[in-house]
């Protein structure tokens, strides 16, 4: 009895198998394999910035190829996943500008690779489904979206820091747009800087009002003088 239990479930998930690949391979599962979806366009760098990075041109050629992906049916997806995964290993391998050689950006783009890289891997699956390789796009969308984050947080970082000494409302820093550690490490400038101008503005108040004793020694004997006279 168990053995013919045992043949039953493999006869059925045979079965079942040969059902699924003749699904995948229907008509209709080709037809979807056409559909263009849409998907989340990644964050842009901010334009004050674009000058950093004019000159880093695996990072240039990957912006300008990725957005073939924005809005792509999961054949073209495909179609395009290994070229796609070829430019963010050039990036990965490029020489940076200095300001991003950091543990934590090489982070970012160590992310992506992961994610473009599966996203190339699953061009070889042949049942695929189709909301597999739209969801991998996005995924890989995702880590180019949080690469350019961390590109606009880091050259925010820089342009307050070359302007240390001035708030950074003053130079318009948009905060809300870093990540929390970016937020705290403005947030301690800022409480220094307004430290400093109160102790300084403290420091011409008393100034002020101190008396000037050398001036007031000789007007003494001014005076001294001319009553003697």
């Amino acid at each position: 009895m168990k053995k013919y239990y045992a043949l039953l479930s493999i006869l059925i998930l045979c079965f079942c198998s040969t059902k699924e690949q003749e699904t995948e391979k229907s008509p209709a599962h080709k037809a979807k394999l056409s559909v263009a979806v849409t998907h989340t366009t990644p964050i842009k760098i901010e334009k004050p910035f674009l000058e950093h990075i004019e000159n880093w041109k695996e990072y240039k050629l990957l912006e300008e190829f990725a957005v073939k992906f924005y809005q792509t049916s999961p054949n073209e997806a495909l179609s395009n996943a290994l070229e796609m995964k070829s430019l963010v290993a050039s990036l990965k391998d490029s020489i940076k500008p200095t300001i991003f050689n950091t543990p934590s950006f090489n982070a970012r783009i160590n992310v992506l690779f992961s994610e473009a890289e599966r996203l190339a891997d699953i061009t070889f699956i042949p049942a695929i489904k189709t909301i597999e390789i739209s969801n991998q796009v996005e995924k890989t969308l995702d880590a180019f979206s949080a690469l350019n984050a961390k590109i606009n947080t880091v050259l925010s970082q820089k342009k307050f820091e070359d302007a240390i000494g001035v708030s950074s409302s003053f130079i318009g820093l948009d905060t809300t747009k870093m990540d929390p550690i970016s937020r705290k490490t403005v947030a301690v400038f800022d409480k220094k800087i307004k430290t400093k101008s109160a102790s300084k503005k403290k420091a011409i108040q008393t100034k002020s009002v101190l008396p000037d004793y050398k001036n007031t020694k000789r007007k003494k004997s001014f005076q001294k003088l001319k009553l003697n006279n």
